[in-house]
């Protein structure tokens, strides 16, 4: 769990083109409904989008890898 007094806040920010070279983390959940429905969805680094291509293609965003970790701990 995180301590609210030591919780940081995603960078938004990214040069031109670089989210899309990565695959991002957002939740299971709202990753099918996206999909299928074509709603876009919040990645933990703040990108938002409607996932239309195969993640598995491309490398693990940083940001969200590093927020994903934190949260694991």
């Amino acid at each position: 769990m995180l301590d609210e007094q030591t919780e940081t806040k995603p960078n938004y920010t990214y040069e031109d083109g670089d989210e899309e070279r990565f695959s991002h983390y957002v939740p299971k959940d709202k990753l099918m409904a996206a999909m299928v429905d074509g709603i876009p969805v919040k990645a933990l680094c703040g990108k938002m989008w409607v996932p239309t291509r195969d993640p598995d293609r491309f490398p693990i965003c940083p940001s969200c890898k590093e927020i994903y970790e934190k949260m694991r701990k």
